[in-house]
């Protein structure tokens, strides 16, 4: 069980997990800790996928301005189950919200 930042980080030095950023570089985010996870092999293309064409048109349109990415985590995996993703415009969260979970592996998976 990758339960450890250093674990997760020997698992990406030998090609194992990916290094993703939860709020992309093309949206603002920085390479810090707070905004670093480990995912397996694949997932950091599946959300570029949808961030680059499902999030960013929407914000080139201006119908969302507001963009969340949280982590999920099962047990104490240092590796989250799942990423949900939301974006919004502040001024009608209501009417603009985009939502969705992006399963990893383990239960999120299995829960589809």
């Amino acid at each position: 069980m990758v339960d450890s930042a250093q674990k997760a980080e020997e698992l990406y030095a030998q090609g194992q997990l990916e290094r993703m950023l939860l709020l992309p570089a093309e949206f603002g985010g920085v390479d810090i800790e707070q905004n670093v996870v480990y995912v397996p092999v694949g997932f950091t293309a599946a959300k570029a996928e949808i961030d680059n064409n499902v999030i960013s048109p929407l914000i080139q349109e201006g119908k969302v301005q507001a963009y969340s990415a949280v982590p999920e985590y099962e047990g104490a995996s240092f590796v989250p189950i799942a990423i949900q993703i939301s974006a919004w415009h502040p001024d009608s969260p209501e009417t603009s919200t985009v939502a969705g979970t992006l399963a990893a592996w383990g239960s999120a998976v299995e829960r589809g």
